[in-house]
């Protein structure tokens, strides 16, 4: 069901991701996900990415963190495509990957979706996850001013 991808799957990886930004309107950058993709291939320091199926139809990329909210060690789901849905692998993914993270002591899981989306919204829903009344804010430090 799950494999832990490794920096030899990184062309086949790419291949996944682009898909899934072409389909969710996403800028794929090729050069950037190569520089930061194998750290989380070579070490699971920062999280880890998992392909989904045997052959591989789709991924998951799970980042940690930490937060006294949380009481301790959190994950984020920041990405997961399957090129195929309706068919219980999706669900079976995400339980897999709950399973995996309560292994490793993880308190809670976090994912965001498009509020446009509402089909993945249900999907998560029915997986047991529930929305939050907070919102996520972001700002790059790429640019950063001195």
């Amino acid at each position: 069901m799950l494999t832990r991808a490794t920096i030899d799957d990184l062309p086949q990886l790419l291949e996944l991701i682009r898909e899934f930004c072409a389909i969710d309107g996403h800028t794929f950058d090729e050069q950037r996900l190569e520089s930061c993709l194998p750290d989380l291939l070579h070490t699971d320091d920062y999280g880890l990415v998992w392909l989904i199926g045997e052959p591989f139809v789709g991924y998951a990329v799970i980042t940690w963190g930490y937060s006294l909210e949380s009481g301790g060690r959190e994950a984020l789901i920041d990405e997961i495509y399957l090129r195929s849905r309706g068919q219980g692998l999706g669900s079976r993914a995400i339980e897999a990957i709950l399973d995996d993270c309560r292994s490793r002591g993880v308190q809670m899981v976090f994912l965001e979706t498009e509020t446009r989306n509402t089909r993945a919204r249900s999907f998560y829903t029915r997986a047991g996850f529930t929305a939050d009344d907070s919102i996520w804010m972001s700002r790059s430090l790429s640019d950063s001013r001195e």
